[in-house]
């Protein structure tokens, strides 16, 4: 099944151009939580994305310029407490028009301002957008906020974040993996992704595909940012969604398992992945 999906990654013609493979907008970071922008940011471009842009809160735009090479910053407003402000809204929504989809969410933070100015995001911006940590964690309670939008949405939680939004406790979640990504996915007219051992991503019919690649070396902090930033760009370069997450999880995983050749599984962190990816990309490109 997967082998269809991966056939749906773009050929690199010849002629074209940067503005050819999309202009994907990462949302991401707060104080203490630059990495998260980072992984994102950097995971999109080795994914293939012509162009990327940051956006961050404006104090740690610095740092920004300094962790990011290729990819462009945007210094945006931000709360007292360095986290995206809600006065970034139109900003954003005005910046959007010229993206091809929009990532929201790694290492956000969950100042309420921020989880406000998400859930508006979530509703108003008109481009494919990818959803994770705090971004997934500004729907508490406040879910049917998805089923306003217009454009497609991807939803990438851990079993937590899935059993928070449930009111779940996460055991249950992962007895019934594949039934909840399908039921959720349907319920809210989304592609969601449920991480972990095997990944479940189902799309709006209910259809589900279970991931076959990764280790559990890849269980730790940042990783999820990898993956996001990897499906906002394949959704970016105009892969329908569902095969972009099933692109996403495969390459991650892939990705991860030759990392561990390497490394073994006890040291991998999130940059091994990272920095194994155009190794996964050109091993099915």
């Amino acid at each position: 099944m997967v082998k269809k999906h991966l056939q749906k990654i773009p050929v690199r013609k010849a002629d074209t151009h940067k503005g050819d493979f999309g202009h994907v907008l990462v949302l991401a970071g707060s104080k203490g939580m630059t990495g998260a922008a980072y992984l994102a940011s950097q995971a999109a471009l080795f994914s293939g994305s012509g162009l990327v842009t940051c956006g961050i809160p404006e104090s740690l735009n610095a740092i920004m310029e300094v962790k990011l090479t290729e990819a462009m910053t945007l210094p945006l407003p931000e709360t007292k407490g360095a986290s995206l402000s809600v006065k970034a809204e139109k900003i954003i929504l005005d910046f959007c028009k010229k993206c091809s989809a929009v990532a929201l969410g790694p290492g956000l933070s969950r100042h309420k301002e921020t989880l406000k100015l998400a859930r508006n995001l979530i509703e108003s911006v008109n481009k494919p957008l990818i959803l994770d940590a705090d971004g997934i964690m500004s729907l508490v309670d406040k879910c049917d906020v998805l089923k306003k939008r217009k454009a497609p949405t991807v939803v990438t939680p851990h079993p937590g974040e899935m059993a928070k939004l449930l009111k779940k406790n996460a055991q249950t979640i992962q007895t019934i993996r594949g039934k909840v990504a399908s039921e959720f996915a349907k319920k809210y007219k989304v592609i969601l992704v449920l991480k972990g051992y095997q990944t479940v991503v189902a799309n709006t019919n209910g259809e589900t595909y279970i991931n076959s690649t990764g280790n559990s070396g890849m269980s730790s902090g940042g990783t999820g940012d990898v993956l996001t930033g990897m499906i906002a760009s394949f959704v970016g370069q105009g892969i329908h969604p569902y095969s972009a997450a099933i692109i996403g999880v495969y390459l991650h995983g892939l990705a991860g398992d030759i990392a561990e050749k390497e490394k073994g599984q006890f040291s991998l962190i999130a940059t091994d992945i990272l920095e194994k990816l155009p190794h996964a990309i050109k091993e099915v490109v």
